[in-house]
Protein backbone atom coordinates (compact mmCIF):
# COMPACT_ATOMS: atom_id res chain seq x y z
CA UNK A 1 0.00 0.00 0.00
CA UNK A 2 2.87 2.37 0.86
CA UNK A 3 4.50 1.61 -2.48
CA UNK A 4 1.30 2.53 -4.35
CA UNK A 5 1.01 5.84 -2.46
CA UNK A 6 4.67 6.68 -3.11
CA UNK A 7 4.29 5.78 -6.78
CA UNK A 8 1.21 8.01 -7.07
CA UNK A 9 3.04 10.93 -5.46
CA UNK A 10 6.03 10.37 -7.72
CA UNK A 11 3.85 10.35 -10.86
CA UNK A 12 2.11 13.53 -9.64
CA UNK A 13 5.44 15.25 -9.00
CA UNK A 14 6.73 14.21 -12.41
CA UNK A 15 3.57 15.48 -14.11
CA UNK A 16 3.93 18.92 -12.51
CA UNK A 17 7.66 18.91 -13.27
CA UNK A 18 7.01 18.39 -16.98
CA UNK A 19 8.40 20.94 -19.38
CA UNK A 20 5.86 23.71 -20.17
CA UNK A 21 3.98 23.59 -23.46
CA UNK A 22 4.52 26.79 -25.43
CA UNK A 23 2.03 28.28 -27.83
CA UNK A 24 1.49 31.65 -29.49
CA UNK A 25 -1.81 33.51 -29.37
CA UNK A 26 -3.03 35.41 -32.43
CA UNK A 27 -5.01 38.64 -32.17
CA UNK A 28 -8.28 38.18 -34.06
CA UNK A 29 -10.27 41.23 -32.88
CA UNK A 30 -9.73 44.49 -30.99
CA UNK A 31 -12.30 46.83 -29.50
CA UNK A 32 -10.55 50.15 -28.96
CA UNK A 33 -11.85 52.72 -26.47
CA UNK A 34 -10.66 56.30 -26.00
CA UNK A 35 -8.03 55.14 -23.46
CA UNK A 36 -8.01 51.34 -23.53
CA UNK A 37 -8.62 48.29 -25.72
CA UNK A 38 -10.17 44.87 -25.32
CA UNK A 39 -8.16 42.25 -27.21
CA UNK A 40 -9.57 38.91 -28.36
CA UNK A 41 -6.93 36.28 -29.06
CA UNK A 42 -6.97 32.59 -29.90
CA UNK A 43 -4.49 29.72 -29.89
CA UNK A 44 -4.68 26.01 -30.74
CA UNK A 45 -2.27 23.34 -29.46
CA UNK A 46 -1.95 19.63 -28.83
CA UNK A 47 -2.50 18.70 -25.18
CA UNK A 48 -1.83 15.35 -23.53
CA UNK A 49 -4.26 13.83 -21.10
CA UNK A 50 -3.79 14.95 -17.51
CA UNK A 51 -2.25 18.07 -15.99
CA UNK A 52 -0.14 20.43 -18.09
CA UNK A 53 1.44 23.85 -17.81
CA UNK A 54 0.83 26.05 -20.85
CA UNK A 55 2.76 29.22 -21.62
CA UNK A 56 0.82 31.43 -24.05
CA UNK A 57 3.06 33.96 -25.77
CA UNK A 58 2.25 37.14 -27.71
CA UNK A 59 0.16 38.63 -24.89
CA UNK A 60 0.07 42.41 -24.31
CA UNK A 61 2.90 43.71 -22.12
CA UNK A 62 0.51 45.53 -19.79
CA UNK A 63 -2.99 44.36 -19.06
CA UNK A 64 -5.62 44.44 -16.35
CA UNK A 65 -5.34 40.98 -14.81
CA UNK A 66 -8.85 41.26 -13.36
CA UNK A 67 -10.27 41.35 -16.88
CA UNK A 68 -8.64 38.15 -18.18
CA UNK A 69 -11.21 35.68 -19.52
CA UNK A 70 -10.22 32.26 -20.87
CA UNK A 71 -12.66 30.04 -22.77
CA UNK A 72 -11.78 26.35 -23.27
CA UNK A 73 -13.65 23.19 -24.36
CA UNK A 74 -15.74 21.34 -21.79
CA UNK A 75 -13.08 18.61 -21.54
CA UNK A 76 -10.46 21.09 -20.30
CA UNK A 77 -10.46 22.64 -16.84
CA UNK A 78 -8.33 25.74 -16.27
CA UNK A 79 -6.93 25.27 -12.76
CA UNK A 80 -5.11 28.61 -12.57
CA UNK A 81 -3.89 31.48 -14.72
CA UNK A 82 -1.06 33.92 -14.15
CA UNK A 83 0.25 36.85 -16.19
CA UNK A 84 4.00 37.47 -16.42
CA UNK A 85 6.22 39.82 -18.40
CA UNK A 86 9.43 38.23 -17.10
CA UNK A 87 9.10 34.49 -17.66
CA UNK A 88 12.23 32.28 -17.30
CA UNK A 89 14.43 33.08 -20.31
CA UNK A 90 15.45 29.53 -21.30
CA UNK A 91 11.81 28.48 -21.48
CA UNK A 92 10.96 31.29 -23.86
CA UNK A 93 12.80 29.83 -26.88
CA UNK A 94 11.05 27.28 -29.04
CA UNK A 95 13.56 24.47 -29.48
CA UNK A 96 11.69 23.20 -32.54
CA UNK A 97 12.28 26.43 -34.46
CA UNK A 98 14.53 25.38 -37.42
CA UNK A 99 16.46 28.66 -37.55
CA UNK A 100 17.27 28.56 -33.84
CA UNK A 101 18.17 24.83 -33.97
CA UNK A 102 20.63 25.40 -36.87
CA UNK A 103 22.39 28.20 -35.01
CA UNK A 104 22.57 26.21 -31.79
CA UNK A 105 24.11 23.19 -33.60
CA UNK A 106 26.70 25.43 -35.29
CA UNK A 107 27.55 27.00 -31.94
CA UNK A 108 28.28 23.59 -30.42
CA UNK A 109 30.60 22.65 -33.32
CA UNK A 110 32.52 25.94 -33.15
CA UNK A 111 32.89 25.67 -29.38
CA UNK A 112 34.46 22.20 -29.74
CA UNK A 113 36.87 23.41 -32.46
CA UNK A 114 37.83 26.43 -30.37
CA UNK A 115 38.55 24.24 -27.37
CA UNK A 116 40.81 21.94 -29.46
CA UNK A 117 42.76 24.92 -30.89
CA UNK A 118 43.26 26.36 -27.41
CA UNK A 119 44.66 22.98 -26.26
CA UNK A 120 47.08 22.91 -29.22
CA UNK A 121 48.19 26.46 -28.35
CA UNK A 122 49.00 25.45 -24.78
CA UNK A 123 50.93 22.34 -25.94
CA UNK A 124 52.96 24.38 -28.41
CA UNK A 125 53.70 27.03 -25.80
CA UNK A 126 54.88 24.45 -23.26
CA UNK A 127 57.13 22.78 -25.87
CA UNK A 128 58.78 26.11 -26.68
CA UNK A 129 59.29 26.71 -22.97
CA UNK A 130 60.88 23.26 -22.56
CA UNK A 131 63.13 23.80 -25.58
CA UNK A 132 64.37 27.11 -24.22
CA UNK A 133 65.26 25.49 -20.89
CA UNK A 134 67.18 22.67 -22.65
CA UNK A 135 69.13 25.32 -24.56
CA UNK A 136 70.34 26.81 -21.29
CA UNK A 137 71.33 23.39 -19.99
CA UNK A 138 73.23 22.58 -23.21
CA UNK A 139 74.99 25.92 -23.18
CA UNK A 140 76.22 25.31 -19.65
CA UNK A 141 77.69 21.92 -20.65
CA UNK A 142 81.24 22.69 -21.74
CA UNK A 143 81.88 19.05 -22.79
CA UNK A 144 80.35 19.64 -26.25
CA UNK A 145 82.75 20.09 -29.16
CA UNK A 146 82.20 22.60 -31.95
CA UNK A 147 80.52 20.15 -34.36
CA UNK A 148 78.07 18.94 -31.76
CA UNK A 149 77.33 22.52 -30.65
CA UNK A 150 76.61 23.55 -34.27
CA UNK A 151 74.23 20.62 -34.71
CA UNK A 152 72.45 21.57 -31.48
CA UNK A 153 72.11 25.18 -32.59
CA UNK A 154 70.72 24.13 -35.98
CA UNK A 155 68.18 21.81 -34.34
CA UNK A 156 67.14 24.53 -31.91
CA UNK A 157 66.73 27.09 -34.69
CA UNK A 158 64.65 24.76 -36.89
CA UNK A 159 62.49 23.45 -34.07
CA UNK A 160 61.98 26.90 -32.52
CA UNK A 161 60.88 28.33 -35.90
CA UNK A 162 58.53 25.41 -36.48
CA UNK A 163 56.95 25.78 -33.03
CA UNK A 164 56.57 29.57 -33.39
CA UNK A 165 54.87 29.20 -36.75
CA UNK A 166 52.51 26.57 -35.33
CA UNK A 167 51.70 28.79 -32.33
CA UNK A 168 50.94 31.77 -34.56
CA UNK A 169 48.72 29.62 -36.78
CA UNK A 170 46.82 28.37 -33.73
CA UNK A 171 46.30 31.96 -32.54
CA UNK A 172 44.97 33.07 -35.92
CA UNK A 173 42.60 30.11 -36.00
CA UNK A 174 41.45 30.91 -32.47
CA UNK A 175 40.64 34.51 -33.45
CA UNK A 176 38.65 33.36 -36.46
CA UNK A 177 36.72 30.83 -34.37
CA UNK A 178 35.96 33.48 -31.76
CA UNK A 179 34.65 35.82 -34.46
CA UNK A 180 32.47 33.04 -35.86
CA UNK A 181 31.27 32.20 -32.36
CA UNK A 182 30.38 35.82 -31.69
CA UNK A 183 28.49 36.09 -34.99
CA UNK A 184 26.53 32.92 -34.25
CA UNK A 185 25.69 34.18 -30.76
CA UNK A 186 24.36 37.44 -32.23
CA UNK A 187 22.42 35.46 -34.82
CA UNK A 188 20.86 33.38 -32.06
CA UNK A 189 19.81 36.55 -30.23
CA UNK A 190 18.28 37.97 -33.41
CA UNK A 191 16.34 34.76 -34.11
CA UNK A 192 15.18 34.66 -30.51
CA UNK A 193 14.05 38.28 -30.68
CA UNK A 194 12.18 37.52 -33.91
CA UNK A 195 10.42 34.69 -32.17
CA UNK A 196 9.68 36.78 -29.08
CA UNK A 197 9.40 40.27 -30.64
CA UNK A 198 5.62 40.36 -30.37
CA UNK A 199 5.64 41.03 -26.64
CA UNK A 200 7.12 40.17 -23.29
CA UNK A 201 3.70 39.34 -21.88
CA UNK A 202 2.76 35.72 -21.29
CA UNK A 203 -0.09 33.81 -19.72
CA UNK A 204 0.87 30.75 -17.69
CA UNK A 205 -2.00 28.29 -17.37
CA UNK A 206 -2.30 25.14 -15.28
CA UNK A 207 -4.91 22.96 -16.98
CA UNK A 208 -6.45 19.51 -16.57
CA UNK A 209 -7.33 17.75 -19.82
CA UNK A 210 -9.65 14.74 -19.91
CA UNK A 211 -8.93 13.67 -23.50
CA UNK A 212 -5.62 14.06 -25.37
CA UNK A 213 -5.84 16.02 -28.61
CA UNK A 214 -6.10 19.44 -30.18
CA UNK A 215 -7.47 22.17 -27.89
CA UNK A 216 -8.40 25.79 -28.71
CA UNK A 217 -8.27 28.56 -26.10
CA UNK A 218 -10.03 31.91 -26.58
CA UNK A 219 -8.54 34.75 -24.51
CA UNK A 220 -10.01 38.18 -23.77
CA UNK A 221 -8.57 40.99 -21.64
CA UNK A 222 -8.34 44.79 -21.40
CA UNK A 223 -5.12 46.74 -21.81
CA UNK A 224 -4.67 50.48 -21.23
CA UNK A 225 -1.93 50.92 -23.86
CA UNK A 226 -4.21 51.65 -26.82
CA UNK A 227 -6.46 54.57 -27.74
CA UNK A 228 -8.32 56.35 -30.52
CA UNK A 229 -9.56 59.87 -31.16
CA UNK A 230 -12.10 61.02 -33.75
CA UNK A 231 -11.19 63.66 -36.32
CA UNK A 232 -12.82 65.00 -39.44
CA UNK A 233 -12.21 66.49 -42.87
CA UNK A 234 -14.77 69.14 -43.76
CA UNK A 235 -14.91 69.96 -47.47
CA UNK A 236 -17.17 72.68 -48.86
CA UNK A 237 -17.09 73.84 -52.45
CA UNK A 238 -19.41 76.80 -51.84
CA UNK A 239 -21.96 78.12 -49.36
CA UNK A 240 -24.74 76.82 -51.62
CA UNK A 241 -23.72 73.15 -51.41
CA UNK A 242 -23.73 70.56 -48.58
CA UNK A 243 -20.58 69.91 -46.57
CA UNK A 244 -18.74 66.67 -47.37
CA UNK A 245 -17.61 65.30 -44.03
CA UNK A 246 -15.07 62.49 -43.88
CA UNK A 247 -15.45 60.86 -40.47
CA UNK A 248 -12.10 59.37 -39.41
CA UNK A 249 -10.26 57.97 -36.42
CA UNK A 250 -6.65 58.03 -35.30
CA UNK A 251 -5.81 54.70 -33.66
CA UNK A 252 -2.56 54.04 -31.82
CA UNK A 253 -1.32 51.25 -29.59
CA UNK A 254 1.74 50.20 -27.58
CA UNK A 255 0.54 46.82 -26.37
CA UNK A 256 3.71 45.04 -27.52
CA UNK A 257 1.57 42.95 -29.90
CA UNK A 258 1.29 43.84 -33.57
CA UNK A 259 -2.31 43.69 -34.78
CA UNK A 260 -2.28 41.95 -38.15
CA UNK A 261 -5.52 41.66 -40.10
CA UNK A 262 -7.67 42.18 -37.02
CA UNK A 263 -11.38 42.94 -36.88
CA UNK A 264 -11.44 46.47 -35.50
CA UNK A 265 -14.22 48.08 -33.47
CA UNK A 266 -14.01 51.63 -32.13
CA UNK A 267 -16.11 52.56 -29.10
CA UNK A 268 -16.83 55.83 -27.33
CA UNK A 269 -17.11 53.98 -24.01
CA UNK A 270 -14.63 53.98 -21.15
CA UNK A 271 -14.08 50.62 -19.42
CA UNK A 272 -11.94 52.24 -16.71
CA UNK A 273 -14.43 54.83 -15.47
CA UNK A 274 -16.17 54.62 -12.11
CA UNK A 275 -19.71 53.36 -12.72
CA UNK A 276 -20.97 53.82 -9.18
CA UNK A 277 -24.01 56.15 -9.12
CA UNK A 278 -23.50 59.15 -6.78
CA UNK A 279 -25.34 59.76 -3.50
CA UNK A 280 -26.46 63.19 -2.29
CA UNK A 281 -25.97 64.00 1.37
CA UNK A 282 -27.77 66.64 3.40
CA UNK A 283 -26.86 70.21 2.39
CA UNK A 284 -26.55 72.59 5.31
CA UNK A 285 -26.16 76.35 4.78
CA UNK A 286 -23.81 78.36 6.96
CA UNK A 287 -22.52 81.91 7.08
CA UNK A 288 -19.21 82.76 5.52
CA UNK A 289 -16.69 84.53 7.81
CA UNK A 290 -16.78 88.29 7.27
CA UNK A 291 -13.81 89.70 5.36
CA UNK A 292 -13.29 91.94 2.36
CA UNK A 293 -13.09 90.04 -0.91
CA UNK A 294 -10.75 91.40 -3.57
CA UNK A 295 -12.30 92.17 -6.90
CA UNK A 296 -11.67 89.65 -9.69
CA UNK A 297 -10.26 90.80 -13.00
CA UNK A 298 -12.38 89.95 -16.00
CA UNK A 299 -10.35 88.17 -18.63
CA UNK A 300 -11.69 88.00 -22.15
CA UNK A 301 -11.06 84.74 -23.94
CA UNK A 302 -10.25 84.74 -27.61
CA UNK A 303 -13.07 83.48 -29.80
CA UNK A 304 -15.50 83.64 -26.90
CA UNK A 305 -17.82 86.39 -25.76
CA UNK A 306 -18.52 86.28 -22.03
CA UNK A 307 -21.28 87.85 -19.99
CA UNK A 308 -20.11 90.11 -17.18
CA UNK A 309 -21.94 90.59 -13.91
CA UNK A 310 -20.56 93.52 -11.90
CA UNK A 311 -20.84 94.04 -8.16
CA UNK A 312 -19.15 96.60 -5.96
CA UNK A 313 -16.59 94.28 -4.35
CA UNK A 314 -16.76 91.10 -6.39
CA UNK A 315 -17.49 90.06 -9.94
CA UNK A 316 -19.72 87.20 -10.93
CA UNK A 317 -19.04 85.83 -14.42
CA UNK A 318 -21.46 83.25 -15.77
CA UNK A 319 -20.02 81.98 -19.04
CA UNK A 320 -22.02 81.47 -22.18
CA UNK A 321 -20.63 80.30 -25.49
CA UNK A 322 -21.51 82.45 -28.46
CA UNK A 323 -21.26 79.71 -31.04
CA UNK A 324 -17.52 79.38 -31.58
CA UNK A 325 -17.53 75.78 -30.34
CA UNK A 326 -18.04 73.95 -33.61
CA UNK A 327 -19.62 71.25 -34.20
CA UNK A 328 -14.21 55.57 -48.79
CA UNK A 329 -15.07 53.06 -46.18
CA UNK A 330 -18.30 53.15 -44.34
CA UNK A 331 -18.14 51.64 -40.87
CA UNK A 332 -21.32 50.32 -39.29
CA UNK A 333 -22.07 52.69 -36.42
CA UNK A 334 -24.13 51.16 -33.63
CA UNK A 335 -25.77 53.42 -31.08
CA UNK A 336 -25.86 51.46 -27.82
CA UNK A 337 -27.63 52.42 -24.65
CA UNK A 338 -24.52 54.06 -23.15
CA UNK A 339 -22.12 54.68 -26.06
CA UNK A 340 -21.52 54.61 -29.80
CA UNK A 341 -19.38 52.01 -31.54
CA UNK A 342 -18.11 51.64 -35.10
CA UNK A 343 -17.55 48.20 -36.65
CA UNK A 344 -14.88 48.49 -39.36
CA UNK A 345 -15.84 46.22 -42.30
CA UNK A 346 -12.28 45.37 -43.41
CA UNK A 347 -9.39 43.99 -41.32
CA UNK A 348 -6.64 46.40 -40.30
CA UNK A 349 -2.92 46.17 -39.56
CA UNK A 350 -1.82 48.38 -36.64
CA UNK A 351 1.76 48.04 -35.43
CA UNK A 352 2.68 48.36 -31.78
CA UNK A 353 4.74 51.51 -32.22
CA UNK A 354 2.53 54.21 -30.74
CA UNK A 355 2.13 55.95 -34.11
CA UNK A 356 -1.32 57.19 -35.11
CA UNK A 357 -2.95 55.08 -37.82
CA UNK A 358 -5.71 56.76 -39.80
CA UNK A 359 -8.88 54.69 -40.07
CA UNK A 360 -11.75 55.84 -42.30
CA UNK A 361 -15.16 55.41 -40.72
CA UNK A 362 -17.69 56.92 -43.12
CA UNK A 363 -18.45 59.82 -45.42
CA UNK A 364 -21.41 62.05 -44.67
CA UNK A 365 -23.12 64.78 -46.69
CA UNK A 366 -24.21 67.44 -44.21
CA UNK A 367 -26.99 69.78 -45.36
CA UNK A 368 -25.91 73.14 -43.97
CA UNK A 369 -27.11 76.71 -43.75
CA UNK A 370 -24.27 79.23 -44.02
CA UNK A 371 -24.02 82.68 -42.50
CA UNK A 372 -21.35 84.91 -41.03
CA UNK A 373 -20.68 85.66 -37.38
CA UNK A 374 -18.65 88.39 -35.72
CA UNK A 375 -18.00 89.43 -32.14
CA UNK A 376 -15.52 92.30 -32.52
CA UNK A 377 -15.22 92.81 -28.77
CA UNK A 378 -13.50 89.41 -28.62
CA UNK A 379 -12.05 88.93 -32.13
CA UNK A 380 -11.57 91.40 -35.01
CA UNK A 381 -12.32 88.85 -37.77
CA UNK A 382 -15.56 87.65 -39.34
CA UNK A 383 -16.21 83.90 -39.28
CA UNK A 384 -18.12 81.77 -41.77
CA UNK A 385 -20.49 79.54 -39.81
CA UNK A 386 -22.29 76.41 -41.00
CA UNK A 387 -25.40 75.40 -39.06
CA UNK A 388 -26.39 71.71 -39.05
CA UNK A 389 -29.91 70.68 -38.01
CA UNK A 390 -30.74 67.25 -36.56
CA UNK A 391 -27.03 66.50 -36.08
CA UNK A 392 -27.59 63.78 -33.46
CA UNK A 393 -28.45 61.19 -36.15
CA UNK A 394 -24.84 61.25 -37.41
CA UNK A 395 -23.36 59.96 -34.11
CA UNK A 396 -20.68 62.64 -34.10
CA UNK A 397 -18.08 62.74 -31.33
CA UNK A 398 -16.04 65.65 -30.09
CA UNK A 399 -12.89 66.09 -32.12
CA UNK A 400 -10.70 68.23 -34.32
CA UNK A 401 -11.53 68.90 -37.97
CA UNK A 402 -9.57 70.05 -41.01
CA UNK A 403 -11.38 72.66 -43.09
CA UNK A 404 -11.03 72.60 -46.87
CA UNK A 405 -13.08 75.38 -48.45
CA UNK A 406 -13.26 75.90 -52.22
CA UNK A 407 -10.39 73.42 -52.62
CA UNK A 408 -8.03 75.23 -50.24
CA UNK A 409 -6.99 74.22 -46.74
CA UNK A 410 -7.99 77.07 -44.44
CA UNK A 411 -7.20 75.67 -40.98
CA UNK A 412 -8.66 73.62 -38.17
CA UNK A 413 -11.81 73.82 -36.08
CA UNK A 414 -13.49 71.80 -33.35
CA UNK A 415 -16.66 69.76 -33.54
CA UNK A 416 -18.49 69.57 -30.24
CA UNK A 417 -21.82 67.73 -30.42
CA UNK A 418 -22.06 67.58 -26.60
CA UNK A 419 -24.50 70.46 -26.31
CA UNK A 420 -28.18 71.08 -25.72
CA UNK A 421 -28.82 73.35 -28.71
CA UNK A 422 -30.95 72.05 -31.59
CA UNK A 423 -28.42 73.30 -34.15
CA UNK A 424 -24.75 72.40 -34.40
CA UNK A 425 -22.58 75.36 -35.42
CA UNK A 426 -19.37 74.62 -37.31
CA UNK A 427 -16.83 77.39 -37.68
CA UNK A 428 -15.54 77.11 -41.25
CA UNK A 429 -12.83 79.74 -40.91
CA UNK A 430 -12.13 83.48 -41.09
CA UNK A 431 -13.30 85.44 -44.12
CA UNK A 432 -10.88 88.31 -44.76
CA UNK A 433 -13.14 89.68 -47.51
CA UNK A 434 -15.49 91.04 -44.85
CA UNK A 435 -13.86 93.69 -42.68
CA UNK A 436 -15.06 94.84 -39.28
CA UNK A 437 -13.84 97.53 -36.93
CA UNK A 438 -14.87 98.45 -33.37
CA UNK A 439 -13.51 101.75 -32.10
CA UNK A 440 -14.19 103.80 -29.00
CA UNK A 441 -15.50 107.33 -29.63
CA UNK A 442 -13.49 109.59 -27.33
CA UNK A 443 -15.75 112.65 -27.39
CA UNK A 444 -18.77 110.52 -26.55
CA UNK A 445 -17.03 108.66 -23.71
CA UNK A 446 -15.86 109.96 -20.37
CA UNK A 447 -16.29 110.11 -16.60
CA UNK A 448 -18.47 112.43 -14.52
CA UNK A 449 -18.67 112.86 -10.76
CA UNK A 450 -22.17 113.41 -9.39
CA UNK A 451 -22.22 114.01 -5.64
CA UNK A 452 -21.31 110.64 -4.14
CA UNK A 453 -21.49 108.74 -7.45
CA UNK A 454 -19.26 108.31 -10.43
CA UNK A 455 -20.74 107.97 -13.92
CA UNK A 456 -18.74 106.51 -16.79
CA UNK A 457 -19.97 106.62 -20.37
CA UNK A 458 -18.74 104.28 -23.11
CA UNK A 459 -19.50 104.76 -26.80
CA UNK A 460 -18.36 102.50 -29.63
CA UNK A 461 -18.86 102.61 -33.37
CA UNK A 462 -18.88 99.24 -35.15
CA UNK A 463 -18.30 99.41 -38.91
CA UNK A 464 -18.84 96.38 -41.17
CA UNK A 465 -17.96 96.30 -44.89
CA UNK A 466 -18.70 93.56 -47.41
CA UNK A 467 -15.87 93.39 -49.96
CA UNK A 468 -17.26 90.26 -51.62
CA UNK A 469 -19.01 90.05 -54.98
CA UNK A 470 -22.15 88.57 -53.46
CA UNK A 471 -24.51 89.64 -50.70
CA UNK A 472 -23.90 88.23 -47.21
CA UNK A 473 -25.83 87.80 -43.96
CA UNK A 474 -23.93 88.58 -40.77
CA UNK A 475 -24.90 87.87 -37.18
CA UNK A 476 -23.11 90.49 -35.11
CA UNK A 477 -22.76 90.26 -31.33
CA UNK A 478 -21.58 92.67 -28.67
CA UNK A 479 -22.38 93.02 -24.99
CA UNK A 480 -23.04 95.36 -22.11
CA UNK A 481 -22.07 94.68 -18.48
CA UNK A 482 -24.55 93.43 -15.90
CA UNK A 483 -25.01 94.31 -12.26
CA UNK A 484 -26.34 92.45 -9.25
CA UNK A 485 -25.70 95.34 -6.85
CA UNK A 486 -28.43 97.96 -6.41
CA UNK A 487 -25.76 100.68 -6.08
CA UNK A 488 -24.53 99.96 -9.61
CA UNK A 489 -26.80 100.89 -12.51
CA UNK A 490 -26.23 100.34 -16.21
CA UNK A 491 -28.15 102.42 -18.73
CA UNK A 492 -28.12 101.82 -22.48
CA UNK A 493 -28.01 105.15 -24.32
CA UNK A 494 -27.94 103.83 -27.88
CA UNK A 495 -27.93 100.30 -29.33
CA UNK A 496 -28.82 100.78 -33.04
CA UNK A 497 -31.98 98.68 -32.65
CA UNK A 498 -30.15 95.59 -31.38
CA UNK A 499 -31.96 92.61 -29.90
CA UNK A 500 -30.90 92.51 -26.26
CA UNK A 501 -30.91 89.51 -23.98
CA UNK A 502 -31.46 91.10 -20.58
CA UNK A 503 -30.32 87.96 -18.75
CA UNK A 504 -26.92 87.82 -20.44
CA UNK A 505 -26.32 91.36 -21.69
CA UNK A 506 -25.70 90.09 -25.23
CA UNK A 507 -26.72 92.40 -28.07
CA UNK A 508 -27.44 90.91 -31.49
CA UNK A 509 -27.71 92.54 -34.91
CA UNK A 510 -28.74 90.67 -38.07
CA UNK A 511 -27.20 92.47 -41.03
CA UNK A 512 -27.75 91.99 -44.76
CA UNK A 513 -24.95 93.56 -46.77
CA UNK A 514 -24.89 93.91 -50.53
CA UNK A 515 -21.56 93.72 -52.41
CA UNK A 516 -19.24 96.60 -51.41
CA UNK A 517 -21.80 97.88 -48.89
CA UNK A 518 -20.83 99.24 -45.45
CA UNK A 519 -22.91 99.67 -42.31
CA UNK A 520 -22.16 101.50 -39.08
CA UNK A 521 -23.67 100.65 -35.71
CA UNK A 522 -23.34 102.61 -32.50
CA UNK A 523 -23.36 101.16 -29.01
CA UNK A 524 -23.37 103.53 -26.04
CA UNK A 525 -24.02 102.88 -22.34
CA UNK A 526 -23.19 104.40 -19.00
CA UNK A 527 -22.34 102.84 -15.65
CA UNK A 528 -23.14 104.66 -12.42
CA UNK A 529 -21.68 103.52 -9.08
CA UNK A 530 -20.35 104.99 -5.76
CA UNK A 531 -17.26 107.08 -6.38
CA UNK A 532 -15.39 105.54 -3.44
CA UNK A 533 -15.60 102.14 -5.12
CA UNK A 534 -13.41 100.72 -7.87
CA UNK A 535 -14.58 98.36 -10.59
CA UNK A 536 -11.40 96.87 -11.92
CA UNK A 537 -12.74 95.21 -15.07
CA UNK A 538 -14.94 97.98 -16.42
Amino acid sequence: MKKIVLLTLLISAISFAQKPIFTTAKVKAATVYFNAAELSQTTTLMLPKGTSEIVIKNIADNLNENTIQIAAPATVTVLSSEFSDNYIAEYQIDENNPAIKRVRDSLEIIKKQLKKVQIDEVSCSKTIELLDKNQLIAGANTGLNVVELMKLAEYYRTKRTELNNSFNAFQEKEEKLKTTLNNLTNQLEVNTQKQEKASKGKLILQVMNEVAGSVTFDINYITNTASWIPFYDLRAESIKEPINMMYKAQVSQRTGVDWNKVKLTLSSGNPNQNNQAPNLNSWFLRYQPTYEQPAVMYKRKDKELNDVVITAQSIKRPKKSMGYAVSSINAVDIENQLNVSFDIPIPYDIASNGKAHSVSLKEIKLPATFNYFAAPRADKDVFLMAKINDYSKYNLLQGEANIIFEGLYVGKTMINPNQTADTLSLSMGRDKKISIQREKIADKSGTKFLSSFKEQTFTFDITVRNNKKEAVQILLNDQIPLSTDKEITITVIEDSKAKTNTDTGILTWELNLSPNESKKLRLSYKVKYPKDKIIENL
